[in-house]
C-alpha cells in the first residue's frame, strides 16, 4: 500500500466510525507498548482473582493479553473506537436511599452494550472493507468488545483516544471516563496516532474514594478486593472482611468514575441503546433478594447484569440489606437464613446480625 492510500485509508476509518456513531476513533500500531509489560506481573501477583481467561497463554507459554503481535501474528494496526454511555442521572455518590442497591451505569441500558458496540464496530468493518476492496488490497479484521486477546486501554492510549488515569479506565478530556471501547484488527499498516498526555497529575479522588482500597498503587488494581469484581466476577462467598465496603452496590461500582474531576461535566449520551431501563435503576432490594430464577431470566436477559448470574445477585442484595441499615429488612433475612443455598444462608446470617448490631 502507498503512504497515500495508507493516510486515506487511515483517515477514513474515522469517518466511518463517527457516521457509525462512535464519538471517538484512533489507530494503534500492534507492537508491545511499555504498559504491557507490567501486564504478566499483575498476573503474578493475583490481582486478577478468579478471572483465568486473562491469563489464557500460547503454545509458547506467553500470556496472550501481553502480545498481542505473538496472539494475533498478521494483525498490523488496531483500530480503536469508542462511544459516550453516559445517562443524565445522579452519580451513586449522590445515591442514599436505603431501600435501594447501585447497579453500575453501564449496565442500565436497554440492550447490552456488546451486542450495541459491536453492531457498530461491524458497519464500519464492512464500509472499509468496501474501500479497500475497490483499492485492490487483501484484507483481513476482526472484531471484539471486550473478548480479545489484547489490554483494550493500552491500545486505546495509543490511539489517542485518551490517557489510562489512576483507576485505570481510559480518560478522555472531553467526555471523562465513561466510554464503551470496540477494537478492529486489521492486517493493513495504517497511520498511527499520538497518545494523550497523562492529565491526572497529582489528584487522587479515585484511590483515596474507593470504599475496598482496591488500589494498590496509582495504575493499579487489585481485582480480589474491586466491588465491581466482588458482585460480578465473585463465585460463591464475598470475603468477610470486604463486605461492609461494598455497600449497597449488587452489580458494579461507579465510585472511582463518579468522584473523578473529568467526569464533572461529562455528556449525556445520545445513543437510544443505552438509555436507562427504569427498573435496572436503583432497585428494590427487597425484590432483587426474593427474585425467581425465571425472573431473573426474564428481566435481566439482555443485560450485562446475567454475568453475575441469578445467586449472585441475590448474595449481592443480601450483602447490600446488611449494609442499609434498614431494619425493616430483618423478617426477611430470618427467612433466607433457612435458604437453600448455603452462600446465601451464610450472607443472610452475616447481614442478619449486622443489622442487629445497629439497631
Amino acid at each position: 500500500m502507498t503512504l497515500n492510500a495508507q493516510t486515506h485509508i487511515s483517515a477514513l476509518v474515522k469517518q466511518l466510525a463517527h457516521d457509525a456513531g462512535f464519538e471517538l476513533a484512533g489507530v494503534a500500531s500492534v507492537r508491545k507498548h511499555p504498559e504491557l509489560q507490567h501486564f504478566e506481573p499483575w498476573i503474578d501477583a493475583g490481582y486478577a482473582g478468579e478471572m483465568k481467561y486473562l491469563e489464557t497463554r500460547d503454545e509458547a507459554g506467553n500470556l496472550k493479553r501481553g502480545s498481542l503481535a505473538s496472539a494475533i501474528p498478521w494483525a498490523r494496526s488496531v483500530i480503536v473506537c469508542a462511544i459516550n454511555y453516559n445517562t443524565a442521572q445522579p452519580y451513586s455518590t449522590e445515591f442514599s436511599d436505603p431501600d435501594r442497591g447501585w447497579i453500575s451505569r453501564y449496565a442500565w441500558s436497554k440492550e447490552d452494550y456488546h451486542e450495541a458496540v459491536m453492531r457498530r464496530l461491524r458497519e464500519v468493518e464492512r464500509r472499509l472493507r468496501q474501500e479497500v476492496a475497490h483499492m485492490g488490497q487483501v484484507l483481513q479484521t476482526r472484531c471484539y468488545v471486550d473478548t480479545g486477546p489484547l489490554v483494550e486501554r493500552v491500545y486505546a492510549k495509543y490511539a489517542g483516544i485518551g490517557w489510562i488515569g489512576k483507576n485505570t479506565c481510559i480518560l478522555n478530556q472531553k467526555l471523562g471516563s465513561w466510554l464503551f471501547l470496540g477494537v478492529i484488527l486489521t492486517s493493513l499498516e495504517l497511520d498511527v496516532d499520538l497518545p494523550n498526555p497523562d492529565r491526572c497529575g497529582t489528584c487522587t479522588c479515585c484511590i483515596d474514594a474507593c470504599p475496598t482500597d482496591a488500589f494498590v498503587g496509582p495504575y493499579q488494581l487489585d481485582s480480589n478486593r474491586c466491588i465491581s469484581y466482588l458482585t460480578i466476577e465473585k463465585r460463591g462467598a464475598i470475603p468477610e472482611d470486604l463486605r461492609a465496603g461494598v455497600g449497597r452496590h449488587v452489580f458494579g461500582c461507579d465510585i472511582c468514575q463518579d468522584v473523578c474531576p473529568w467526569n464533572r461535566k461529562a455528556a449525556a449520551t445520545a445513543a437510544p441503546e443505552f438509555q436507562p431501563r427504569e427498573e435496572l435503576i436503583n432497585p428494590a432490594l427487597e425484590w432483587l433478594a426474593r427474585l425467581s430464577v425465571d425472573e431473573f431470566r426474564n428481566v435481566f436477559r439482555r443485560t450485562p447484569l446475567r454475568r453475575a448470574k441469578h445467586l449472585g445477585l441475590r448474595r449481592n442484595a443480601i450483602t447490600a440489606m446488611g449494609n442499609s441499615r434498614n431494619p425493616r429488612f430483618l423478617p426477611l433475612l430470618n427467612r433466607l437464613v433457612s435458604d437453600p443455598d448455603p452462600v446465601i444462608s451464610e450472607h443472610a446470617n452475616w447481614a442478619k446480625a449486622r443489622l442487629s448490631a445497629e439497631t
